[in-house]
């Protein structure tokens, strides 16, 4: 028998070694395809629309899901027949908040910037090509504004999409935006070439306003936050009424600007 052909039998070498890494590899894209999905979703969830959509057979969703409820990383939820995230996510969340500073620093920021002003206030960054909000404070205003940390959104609707983006080159930020992307919630549609265009300006200004996207009712300011002199880490948001004057505008502006560059590395 050839070495070879001992290294395929026997269950210590060769390709028979290939096959447990790379279950073991499918199966850890599994588990985060459900915490993208969980994430996603952002509400418990039932296992046989939890399988459905991360394209996996029940039973295996349904051993992964039981193996992820024993670690703490999911808990089962109302009646026992959905899932969603367990405490130790959150403690890890916790934990990740405490080791980065521009975290911490961020969401000091955003709430005294939100008492300040009055308007609600946000520290955004890009995850998995999303504008993704990591911290937000609400406004004192009797209509209050939808924004929830965690809230991950298409970029070309926001202010801070084209800044996060503006590092980038445009054959990169033509591979992360779907046409889906270019569909506002109100059904108007947006053309990439603009949405570029927009990410030149906003470079150049250092800054970006953007009105009546993601609703008809509010619009967005917003400055970035640099973590190497060029590179955007995250941005500082205002949502504000669509109404507010634009003296008003650009006295917050102007504020949004200085609190966004004292988080900054120069």
């Amino acid at each position: 028998m050839q070495d070879s052909e001992v290294s395929a039998a026997w269950p210590g070498g060769g390709a028979a070694e290939e096959r447990p890494a790379n279950s073991r590899e499918k199966g850890l894209n599994r588990v985060l395809h459900i915490l993208e999905f969980l994430h996603a979703t952002q509400r418990a969830v039932g296992i046989g629309e939890l399988a459905k959509g991360v394209n996996a057979p029940r039973s295996t969703t349904y051993t992964l899901v039981r193996e992820l409820v024993e670690a703490g990383l999911l808990e089962m939820a109302g009646d026992g027949n959905r899932v969603y995230f367990g405490k130790k996510l959150y403690l890890y969340g916790m934990a990740y908040m405490r080791g980065n500073d521009l975290l911490r620093r961020g969401r000091q920021e955003v709430d005294t910037l939100s008492r300040e002003t009055g308007e609600t206030s946000e520290l955004c960054m890009l995850q998995s090509g999303r504008y993704t909000i990591v911290h937000s404070s609400p406004g004192t205003r009797p209509f209050r504004i939808s924004s929830a940390t965690g809230l991950q959104i298409p970029l070309p609707w926001t202010a801070s999409g084209r800044l996060l983006l503006a590092g980038f080159e445009r054959g990169r930020i033509e591979a992360m935006i779907s046409d889906d992307d270019l569909v506002l919630p109100d059904g108007r549609r947006l053309e990439l070439g603009d949405f570029i265009d927009d990410i030149a300006r906003a470079r150049v200004t250092g800054y970006c306003v953007t009105s009546g996207l993601v609703d008809a009712y509010t619009k967005c300011l917003a400055a970035p936050v640099f973590s190497a002199p060029g590179n955007v880490e995250a941005t500082m948001c205002l949502v504000v009424p669509i109404d507010t004057s634009e003296e008003r505008t650009g006295e917050l502006l102007a504020l949004l600007r200085e609190r966004a560059a004292r988080l900054s590395i120069s």
